[in-house]
């Protein structure tokens, strides 16, 4: 059964679309209404492993194109995205929640990502090195790592595919990718862009299945030489104990955060509360880079908190499809659930609970925009990343204190800040722990940009040139 207007679900393998009602199957829900969207085939071991080959016999072929080439090819992907983007957003926001307006943007950031590596891959340059012995040239190559098996979540079903595939075939890499299995159709239609612009057979590979048993198959297939994922910090340590069990693949891991953001005495208020409130709550909150703890100045905190909440308060919560929806659903039931524990267990210490905090009717996975101030540090929301629509409060008295409280956590993905003085702003840039440090904004997340995190949030980068090099290998060539 498939819901009208989503289609049907299945696996691309060697430049072919495998559609199959037989065999295992897993549910696609709308996270607005609970129904069934689709069944979507689980991939068996045969599949995975043809997947595998079909990227390894891919490889020679499309290294071999020159760069300019490829960057055609993906250049051509990103134009045809745009030109169905209206469609797509559509798909995106059945199958994961968001406001429609929000699924565009994503994808024109997909699409965008698509036109950088493009030209980014056309700039892979290696170099020579002035030789201290005569007559001997010394030379640096990069060259592609080879197959590549790519994992990415749910909360971003476009942009986090469109990353890590624009990159790979940039730097000469062939894909398997596994995408998340509650939001297929989004993940497939980027990869027929990559299709109808002229994809050669077995360059991207597109399979669906239990997530355990198909990162251990795929990461432990000889075939694949990298490993890339975007997950929670657990899943990615497991991820990156089976590549090294597997041969010590290379890794890029991109992990979980749990932004801190600082409101110094001097910020200007209003504007932060103009920024923070819709960065706060796009997708529901369900964003790794997602501010979450506010440690504002206490001459500040009060106002900011009843500031905060009042642009809170006017959002709308609904299904994304209605165009004056502000916030959509959470994913899953699992999200409501968590909410549900996080905010209890943070007012049971002593927070306080200025707005939201409940579940939103009985059919879907609505959850109130909430804000808890004065949240006590032994809370279980200020340790774990709460991925949803709560913002947490707490005071500090000096800088020293707030730069402490960010940098407490083991993670270390993204964090902001808000200040006037330039003193201040030195101060946080070198003392900060965060791969991202969004100084009097949030845009810390840009094609064009390394993005990546420190401490349990993962290592490597992705996007901007630095997001080429985990795709490339570097070899030394002396020629006598």
């Amino acid at each position: 059964m498939t819901k009208a207007g989503y289609g049907r679900l299945g696996f691309y393998i060697d430049g072919a679309w495998i559609e199959r009602a037989n065999g295992p199957q897993l549910e696609v829900h709308d996270p607005a209404t609970g129904d069934v969207l689709a069944q979507l085939p689980s991939a068996t071991a045969d599949e995975l492993d043809r997947a595998a080959e079909a990227a390894n016999a891919a490889f020679a072929g499309w290294r071999a194109l020159t760069a300019l080439e490829r960057s055609r090819l993906l250049r051509k992907a990103a134009d045809l995205i745009r030109e169905r983007a209206d469609t797509i957003a559509r798909l995106m926001t059945l199958e994961q929640g968001k406001p429609l307006a929000q699924a565009r943007i994503e994808l024109m950031v997909a699409a965008d990502t698509f036109d950088w590596c493009a030209e980014e891959g056309r700039r892979i340059y290696g170099r020579i090195i002035p030789s201290p012995v005569r007559e001997m040239e010394i030379r640096v190559n990069r060259q592609p790592v080879g197959p590549v098996a790519a994992f990415t979540p749910w909360n971003l079903p476009a942009m986090m595919p469109a990353r890590k595939i624009g990159a790979a075939l940039a730097s000469g890499c062939t894909v398997v990718i596994k995408p998340a299995e509650e939001t297929p159709a989004t993940a497939l239609a980027i990869v027929r862009a990559l299709h109808d612009a002229g994809l050669p057979k077995g360059v991207v590979n597109v399979v669906f299945g239990i997530p355990d048993d198909v990162s251990c198959r795929l990461i432990a297939h000889p075939a694949i030489r990298k490993i890339t994922f975007t997950g929670s910090t657990v899943v990615g340590q497991h991820l990156a104990k089976l590549a090294s069990d597997a041969g010590v693949k290379r890794c890029t891991m991109e992990l979980g955060g749990h932004a801190p953001v600082l409101i110094l005495d001097d910020a200007d208020l209003d504007q932060a509360v103009s920024v923070l409130v819709p960065s706060k709550f796009r997708n529901a909150g369900q964003i790794c880079i997602s501010p979450t703890r506010f440690y504002v100045h206490d001459s500040m905190h009060d106002r900011f908190v009843q500031e905060f909440a009042a642009a809170t308060q006017r959002l709308v919560v609904g299904n994304g499809l209605d165009a004056a929806t502000n916030v959509g659903p959470l994913a899953n039931p699992r999200r409501t659930a968590a909410m549900d524990a996080l905010i209890g267990d943070a007012v049971a210490n002593g927070a306080r609970l200025v707005l939201g905090g409940e579940r939103i009717g009985n059919r879907g996975n609505f959850f109130q925009p909430t804000v808890l101030a004065d949240v006590p540090t032994n809370a279980r929301i200020m340790n774990d990343e709460p991925f949803g629509s709560v913002a947490v409060t707490s005071r500090f008295s000096s800088l020293d204190d707030a730069i402490a409280q960010a940098n407490r956590l083991p993670f270390g993905l993204a964090s902001y800040a808000f200040t006037g003085s330039t003193r201040n702003v030195r101060k946080l840039s070198e003392e900060v722990e965060a791969g991202l440090l969004g100084i009097n904004n949030v845009a810390v997340s840009h094609p064009e940009a390394p993005f990546g995190g420190v401490k349990m949030s993962g290592y490597g980068s992705e996007g901007g040139s630095e997001g080429m090099d985990p795709y490339l290998v570097t070899k030394l060539v002396t020629v006598a």
